[in-house]
């Protein structure tokens, strides 16, 4: 096998250092690490990596003889990374399984190699987080853990819950593990911690002198900053220090809803719903609709059915946003959840087995959702996405097209076989994976597809696996059997588009094709779009 060479799983990594950084606490140390399985996270190996160090002082010291690196640690899973004490007696190191969703923390004294188990939990599973330890600037400009009192790590967390996410700050007792809740977002607000502002020269932080950046927002009022002291947590005292204007008024008082429903198999799904200002389907009756979301994989149902998000931040819209449709007189159904979960008990590489399945049933209970609150209609609902969301988007069209008015695809990548050796959460290849890779390719389907698709590319788009001969190649297809479709290339464009003129064209194809192909819905009488 070439040096070179990565085995093709989630996991993966090449042989030879790896990971190579500076430490933090100390003058001239480096530290790597080197795997132990070949790179591959497949074979059975213990330990899988092993981390190293090497104090650059002592190399100078001892250049008559090559001086042997020391062993810091060593990781059973793959290692994924150390956060550094600043007295170089306290590290935090992390490994994580794919296959198993499991990540582990320990603490670690890098004098000794003695460690001791922090978190061994499922990454997938939101609502447990413990949150991540904050860190503190150092005089060498350098981020260390920040320790309270010399004996309690700062966790911050976005605290997901069946409610949303209530951010949090929390003490973590090192020896312990035993934890105090300083602080929590409460409703109506969505507040968050962005950086500790009592960390000058090194200065110790304790209790006392704790103090924070905080930003809190609404659904209709943006994120201001203010500096707070946490003191002992019983009081906040907090100076605002911005007034930022609302940068869109006009839409100041559009309609922002979390939405919960269920799809056929039982699974829990979650979008978010917006609304033109004033509009009230109950009077007004449903809207012209668009649809934008993006599949995600996960192991578990119930991982996937957790609530993502929360109903009291303030939604920014980005220059590509579909949240800019709503000064249209559009309502956008924004991220529904698109989740391909594995059979329980199976391996989560094969959730893709059922992709499409999974992927309309998901389409279905949305549009069931929307025509129940009297917000749209199927036929007048235009579905799209970007990457793997375009993707989605072409795969309903050749599956669910009932469903849906038209599409509109950005970068995305409609061949699979274009795409041999795995794609988002698939490692197994074309050759192992057949009929999931045929399956999974809209391509394959062309003469399927009968609404009107828009799509659009970057000309030089290089990110692996959606080159912008994906989507000439799905227009050639979807022309030579007769369906309307417009590719639009973007010149000197990559996966994401930059240019001013850029931006403001693709807003205008896409505009301009919502227009023309997704009608308003009838209201009050039956649709026989």
């Amino acid at each position: 096998t070439a040096p070179w060479a990565i085995p093709i799983a989630h996991g993966a990594v090449r042989e030879g250092p790896r990971s190579i950084e500076w430490r933090p606490d100390k003058d001239a140390e480096l530290v790597w690490a080197e795997c132990r399985d070949g790179g591959d996270p497949n074979v059975e190996v213990s330990p899988r990596d092993e981390v190293f160090s090497l104090d650059m002082h002592e190399v100078a010291r001892s250049a008559a003889a090559p001086l042997e690196p020391r062993t810091l640690v060593q990781t059973d899973l793959r290692y994924g990374g150390i956060a550094w004490g600043g007295g170089g007696d306290l590290a935090l190191v992390y490994e994580s399984e794919w296959r198993s969703k499991r990540s582990v923390s320990w603490v670690l004294d890098p004098r000794t190699g003695e460690k001791r188990v922090l978190h061994d939990r499922d990454y997938e599973d939101r609502y447990t987080s413990p949150g991540s330890p904050m860190l503190r600037r150092t005089e060498r400009g350098t981020y260390t853990l920040a320790l309270v009192d010399g004996t309690h790590l700062l966790m911050s967390g976005a605290g997901a819950s069946p409610e949303g996410d209530r951010p949090f700050l929390d003490l973590l007792n090192i020896e312990s593990g035993e934890t105090e809740r300083l602080w929590r977002s409460e409703a109506p607000f969505f507040e968050s911690v962005n950086s500790i502002l009592s960390d000058a020269g090194d200065a110790p932080i304790t209790r006392d002198n704790l103090r924070v950046l905080f930003s809190r927002e609404s659904k209709t009022e943006p994120a201001q900053y203010s500096i707070c002291s946490i003191g002992d947590g019983a009081a906040r005292e907090c100076i605002q220090i911005t007034d930022f204007p609302h940068p869109y008024p006009s839409l100041k008082d559009y309609s922002k809803e979390i939405l919960r429903y269920e799809r056929e198999d039982g699974v829990t799904l979650t979008g978010t719903l917006y609304l033109p200002p004033g509009h009230d389907p109950a009077r007004d009756g449903p809207l012209p609709t668009l649809l934008w979301a993006y599949p995600r994989e996960y192991k578990s149902a119930d991982a996937a059915a957790q609530m993502r998000g929360s109903p009291h931040t303030f939604s920014g819209i980005g220059n590509l946003s579909p949240l800019l449709f709503l000064s249209m007189g559009y309502a956008v159904l924004n991220g529904p959840s698109m989740p391909i979960i594995a059979k329980d008990g199976e391996d989560p590489e094969t959730a893709n087995d059922t992709y499409i399945e999974q992927l309309v049933s998901s389409a279905e209970a949305a549009v069931a959702e929307l025509e129940r609150r009297g917000v749209a209609k199927r036929g007048h609902i235009a579905v799209g996405g970007h990457s793997y969301g375009a993707h989605m988007s072409m795969s309903l069209l050749a599956h669910a097209g009932d469903l849906f008015s038209c599409a509109i695809c950005r970068s995305g990548a409609y061949n699979r076989t274009l795409t041999p050796f795995g794609f988002q959460g698939e490692t197994r290849s074309l050759w192992k994976a057949r009929d999931v890779y045929f399956n999974l390719s809209p391509f394959r389907f062309a003469d399927k597809i009968k609404k009107p698709v828009l799509l659009l590319h970057g000309d030089d788009d290089n990110n692996t696996g959606t080159f912008p001969l994906q989507s000439e190649r799905m227009y050639a297809a979807l022309k030579g059997h007769g369906c309307e479709v417009k590719l639009v290339q973007l010149p000197h464009e990559a996966h994401s588009y930059r240019a001013r003129e850029s931006v403001l064209h693709t807003l205008a194809e896409q505009a301009e094709w919502l227009e023309r192909h997704v009608t308003p819905p009838p209201a009050g009488t039956e649709d026989d779009a």
